[in-house]
């Protein structure tokens, strides 16, 4: 073996495993080199999950990052030689109308993303699985590109390190455990070994279900739980003996059982000769903290796999037995049987990035086989040029605040998410039931008693509307429509809508505590942020005055949206929850790597904001303010901020609107909530909902939305949000923002687009969730612009005022065009839409208080 070296320019902690491979491949192919990979077991693993995968890979997802990792992987796989594109089934059983529901809308995602999913009946999926009961079910998903990784996703991991060990680019050293991560303040500086001390300027840990306890000697925490996963094995199968094939018939996904099924092939093969059954725990999980993990010599598979008890699955097993009785016929193989620990996180997704606590330790954890690839691509990338071409925020380690990463919450949302694996399908607007109540507004009792609904985000619990206003469901009977399909009406409250046209009709105040703000100051914070936003942010005319602006990448594609309050001495961030603390990270960063003097402070939790808006904002806020002239139109310009004081307390107005209607946005200090908002309240203002803040008049106003309708795909251009000039001060992506200013038009546009039918095959009106793939009425084919983008509806939502369903989508430049019709399907059903506006497109306007149709 060579000998250990003392240096090197990366070292992976977790080599052997198909994450850890993969991403020294992905490196490698960026131009890294002088890499170093150490593993605590086996190269490739022989303790890790990767050592008992299944290995499958399906592209049914429902949203883009998941469903790209996946086709990518896909092909990654086949071109090494190692993938069988067997094709996959996913059957829905007779009576189980919520998951052919489920499969129709999986249909429309692939339709999105470029899955090419479909609908086959009973009698066709027999066709394909043999073994299935016919007479068991009503149809099945069909996906011709998943399949298998063969033999192994091991074998693949070994093979990769072999390959990139003779580039001479990277060693690799195994059953070499990381005992500590060494560090200079708050940056890496190497790892200490059982073979000694190695310096490194970035260290990735792919160490997989043993990630916490790398991520402990950072003096952090990962999102991340292992959970067990029965795996079990029946033979002798023997049906493709001969044939030399490790997989026989397609792998068969029974989703609404929360298993799936597959042959191992050919008897001679790998592992064949038998049929592997696999289950995820639905109502009592078992997470085990990496910590409680045995040492491989006290396993008796090993560390990943422990033991199973059969009774703990009878159940399951038996409805799968009805759905394909060979399960009873073959012979049971206890000791081959077991739970397989696999990763659950907090959100269901992955955490990579750059660690919060030392610069230049990433993390690449709680990742699956059949994303393995595509995520050490993004990755490498990431690592090699500062962004990914697609939009990460769902995978980005810095999306987390402090309290998502304390440990109780950690293992109360993994319980849940590991509920969820495979059953019940989860709703776009699903709520977590665990970890609740962590952020409170200081008016949430008040909340409480007027019967607010509510829902979570970035742990503040937020009200969607409130029973104490249903009377105005009457009011407003004929322009708030009920919705008769339930999963259109999941975890969505009617009287949002009402509570929407009464604002309209004279003003409404609404919680805007979930504002994440950041202070920042110092001698260098006024070129900070112009070097970092595309907007003005110097000169004296900016002071006392809130600036909407963005921060592009070097691509000049936007990574961020929010605004800055410009104020005599400092600068304050006012951002989206959950968009709020990757942008902490990311300017800290930016700050630390370019020498900008300042100082920058989460003050989050130190204030909180109410908005006031409609018709007659004014003249109820005039009724509570101290001096009231201050609030005269001629006095308070559109986009400043004023010092007022309500009840006492003093508060910044900043005159705004996010929701189409004159008025305020109310910043003041925590402890002084209350007594603002009760001040308002006793001049009978209502309070309204966040809904018709977050969906329904933003929509209806052509205001878009961070990590939704703008993402890192597309350019300032694009989103039609660039500025009429180009301001002359240098900043983060200029060059190309320039480049893109000086085409004769954008391939794509983010348009607004209107259902002109809604009504489904059983006659009940839609009203759609989620996303929807936009595509060509006339080929039935999903737009895709010149750069290979698809369309599909980044937003959507009902628009009372209008009357319609109101979508955001970008379209191809071709396509730009009002009065087009196009279509989009929502659950495998086909709607007309309408283009009713290029860009920034209103279709409301409050100065008229007229919807324009």
């Amino acid at each position: 073996m060579a000998k250990f070296p003392e240096k090197a320019k990366v070292v992976i902690v977790g080599l052997g495993g198909i994450v850890g491979a993969s991403v020294a491949h992905h490196l490698i192919e960026n131009g890294w080199d002088d890499i170093v990979g150490i593993d605590k077991s086996g190269i490739p693993t022989d303790i890790g999950s990767t050592a008992h995968a299944s290995d499958f890979c399906f592209a049914t997802g429902h949203d883009y990052l998941t469903a790209w990792t996946t086709l990518y992987s896909m092909n990654f796989y086949e071109e090494m030689g190692h993938y069988s594109r067997i094709g996959g089934l996913e059957v829905v059983r007779n009576g189980d109308d919520v998951r052919l529901a489920e499969v129709r809308r999986r249909i429309d995602s692939g339709r999105a993303f470029g899955a090419d999913l479909k609908m086959i009946s009973a009698a066709e999926a027999k066709e394909k699985f043999p073994l299935l009961e016919e007479d068991q079910i009503q149809a099945a998903l069909w996906d011709p590109h998943a399949g298998l990784v063969v033999p192994r996703s091991q074998t693949v991991a070994g093979k990769l390190v072999d390959a990139c060990v003779k580039t001479g680019k990277l060693q690799s050293f195994a059953n070499t455990s990381a005992l500590e991560l060494l560090k200079d303040g708050d940056r890496i500086t190497g790892v200490r070994t059982e073979r000694g001390d190695i310096a490194a300027d970035h260290v990735i840990v792919c160490a997989g279900l043993w990630g916490r306890l790398i991520a402990e000697m950072a003096g952090e925490d990962l999102p991340v739980m292992p959970v067990d996963h029965p795996l079990t094995f029946f033979s002798p199968f023997t049906e493709f003996e001969g044939t030399g094939v490790e997989i026989g018939y397609p792998l068969l996904r029974d989703q609404g059982n929360s298993a799936y099924m597959r042959d191992t092939g050919d008897p001679n093969s790998t592992e064949g000769g038998q049929i592997e059954w696999g289950y995820y725990y639905e109502t009592e999980p078992h997470l085990v903290h990496p910590k409680d993990i045995l040492e491989k010599e006290q396993a008796r598979l090993s560390p990943s796999q422990r033991d199973l008890e059969l009774d703990e699955v009878i159940e399951p097993l038996e409805r799968a037995i009805e759905l394909t009785p060979i399960l009873g016929e073959l012979g049971y193989r206890e000791h081959h049987s077991f739970n397989g620990l696999l990763q659950t996180t907090t959100d269901g997704g992955p955490s990579i990035g750059e660690s919060q606590k030392l610069r230049g330790l990433w993390y690449a954890v709680a990742i699956w086989v059949k994303d393995a690839p595509g995520m050490a691509k993004l990755l490498a990338d990431w690592m090699t040029h500062g962004r990914t071409h697609i939009d990460h925020n769902g995978i980005d380690y810095a999306r987390f605040s402090d309290f998502q990463l304390d440990a109780g919450f950690i293992h109360d949302r993994c319980y849940e998410t590991a509920q969820k694996i495979y059953n019940p399908p989860v709703h776009p607007r699903e709520p977590f039931s665990k970890g609740r109540n962590i952020r409170r507004s200081p008016f949430y009792e008040r909340e409480v008693e007027l019967g607010g609904y509510f829902m979570e985000l970035g742990g503040w619990e937020r009200a969607h509307g409130y029973a104490a206003n249903e009377p105005l469901l009457e009011k407003y009977a004929d322009q708030v429509p009920v919705r008769e399909n339930e999963w259109d009406n999941r975890h969505f409250w009617r009287v949002s809508n009402a509570e929407q046209l009464e604002m309209s009709a004279d003003c409404a105040i609404i919680n805007l505590s979930h504002f994440h703000m950041t202070d920042i100051s110092g001698p260098d914070h006024v070129a900070f942020l112009e070097w970092l936003c595309a907007a003005k942010i110097g000169g004296d005319r900016n002071i006392n005055r809130g600036i909407y602006t963005h921060m592009l990448d070097d691509e000049g594609m936007v990574r961020a949206d929010f605004t800055v309050f410009r104020m005599a001495d400092y600068c304050r961030l006012v951002n989206g929850a959950d968009a709020g603390p990757r942008d902490f990270q990311y300017m800290s960063r930016i700050a630390q790597d370019k020498g900008f003097d300042v100082t920058i402070t989460d003050v989050t939790e130190q204030f909180t904001t109410i908005g006031i808006w409609g018709p007659n904002a004014r003249e109820n806020l005039k009724k509570v303010v101290s001096d009231p002239t201050a609030l005269d139109h001629d006095n308070f310009a559109f986009a400043t901020i004023q010092e007022i004081e309500i009840a006492g307390k003093p508060l910044s107005a900043f005159r705004i609107s996010y929701v189409g209607e004159q008025g305020w946005e109310l910043h003041m200090r925590y402890e002084d909530g209350l007594a603002v908002w009760d001040a308002l309240r006793a001049e009978g203002i209502m309070a309204m909902g966040v809904e018709t803040y977050a969906n329904s008049r933003r929509m209806e106003k052509s205001l878009r939305l961070q990590n939704a309708d703008l993402q890192t795909e597309y350019n300032l251009y694009e989103a039609d949000l660039a500025r009429p000039k180009v301001k002359e001060a240098d900043f983060r992506g200029k060059e190309k923002h320039l480049e893109y200013r000086a085409r004769d038009h954008q391939p794509a546009m983010l348009c607004t687009l209107v259902m002109t039918e809604n009504t489904d095959r059983d006659g009940v009106a839609r009203y759609p969730v989620g996303l929807m793939p936009v595509m060509d009425p006339e080929t039935g084919d999903t737009l895709v612009d010149s750069v290979g983008r698809r369309s599909y509806t980044t937003s959507v939502a009902f628009g009372p005022t209008i009357g319609k369903n109101i979508a955001l989508a970008y379209l191809p430049w071709e396509y730009c065009e009002v009065g087009r019709k196009l279509s989009v399907s929502y659950f495998d059903e086909i709607y007309p839409v309408e283009v009713a506006g290029i860009g920034y497109a209103p279709l409301y306007d409050p100065e008229n208080l007229k919807p324009r149709s």
